[in-house]
């Protein structure tokens, strides 16, 4: 089931051509037309890991009456903590959502499996299960897993290795860009790569419902986790120089909000102006935006790849040491009872800037404000 197999390279490129003199049927954002032969009936979809980024995707999902339109049967949702399955469905309701009683019944009820997860470990684990599951109910109809998580991109491997046991399953690499309120409005930008016509249904599924945009990358199952993470290593290198910027700036005695004005201005409707935002804000809150365990395991993956491609990042690994110091400063509050968040956004790397102008690293009411002589 190799997704880059040169029998479905070359079918690749004719339904390629094929698009390109079909457009009219595509929708905006996919590039694909639509599947030329459709299911006879909705495919039963699953999804696995309700956390900040799956809960509103897998929310989207089970409303938008594009990808479950009536009729269909509610989404099968799993997660760990069994309360938010409970919330969701809480949410939108028995019609639109049913609560798994494991990983295993996903693999073997559904059609279209999606996972969201928080580290390689865990997505390994979890579709071992699938493989085992399937293995044991002697599966032989069509499945196709989409994994959405921020991987290293040999995993792709591993997962396609596990499930290539069971015949009439297809893997595709799914991840997305956005911060949650992203993934709350359905403004996500989904990157794709692996089997050609998996990913022909699941971005119709995907878009409108989940994101605005898929990108395809083709059969390569590495291609999309590796954009991803290249992805990733532009926003997190815009956030180190941006709290290197403020931090000099109010050095200098420029006002923090004078100093994000001047970005907004320059950096309109950007993910840049956000962060900016969140820093000169102290808005380090990591449950309303990308927990900075994540982005250490981003930038550690990022890291490892540089290295084995010998292609250097030092504002990577400069954004990782500082996001070890934050992380460092808030276990320090915790054991005082003085942190002010659960978790941090990574947002908070700005403390190791801070720290070595000489400033408090995670509270900024505490800066000496600075005059400079006319």
């Amino acid at each position: 089931m190799s997704a880059s197999s040169p029998s479905l390279q070359h079918a690749a490129l004719l339904h390629s051509h094929h698009d390109a003199h079909h457009g009219q049927n595509a929708t905006p954002g996919v590039p694909f037309s639509r599947p030329s032969t459709p299911r006879l009936q909705p495919p039963q979809i699953g999804f696995y890991g309700l956390g900040n980024m799956g809960y509103f995707m897998a929310r989207n999902l089970a409303k938008h009456k594009h990808s479950h339109p009536a009729g269909a049967l509610p989404l099968l949702v799993y997660n760990r903590t069994r309360a938010k399955s409970e919330q969701l469905l809480k949410e939108v309701g028995a019609d639109h959502v049913e609560i798994a009683d494991s990983p295993e019944q996903l693999a073997t009820d559904c059609d279209v499996i999606f996972t969201n997860l928080a580290s390689d470990a865990v997505v390994i684990e979890v579709y071992t299960k699938f493989k085992n599951a399937l293995t044991e109910a002697k599966h032989d109809k069509p499945k196709i897993f989409v994994e959405t998580s921020t991987t290293f991109p040999n995993v792709a491997g591993q997962l396609d290795e596990l499930l290539s046991e069971a015949p009439n399953t297809h893997l595709i690499t799914c991840p997305v860009f956005g911060p949650p309120a992203a993934a709350d409005k359905a403004q996500l930008v989904i990157v794709m790569s692996g089997d050609y016509r998996s990913k022909k249904e699941v971005a119709y599924l995907l878009v409108p419902a989940v994101g605005k945009k898929a990108i395809d990358l083709g059969g390569n199952l590495q291609k999309a986790p590796t954009l991803k993470l290249m992805g990733n290593s532009i926003i997190l290198g815009c956030i180190e120089v941006i709290a290197e910027a403020i931090t000099m700036g109010e050095k200098a005695g420029i006002e923090p909000e004078s100093a994000l004005n001047t970005i907004k201005e320059l950096f309109p409707n950007s993910p840049i102006a956000n962060y900016a935002a969140k820093i000169v804000h102290d808005e380090f809150d990591g449950s309303k935006g990308f927990a900075i365990d994540g982005g250490l395991k981003d930038a550690s993956h990022i890291r490892r790849l540089t290295s084995e491609l010998n292609a250097p990042m030092p504002v990577v690994d400069i954004a990782h040491q500082h996001m070890l110091t934050a992380r460092a400063l808030h276990e320090a509050q915790k054991v005082s009872g003085t942190q002010s968040f659960a978790s941090l956004d990574w947002s908070a790397l700005v403390a190791g800037p801070r720290l070595a102008a000489g400033l408090d690293g995670l509270d900024s009411s505490k800066h000496t404000k600075v005059e400079k002589a006319e």
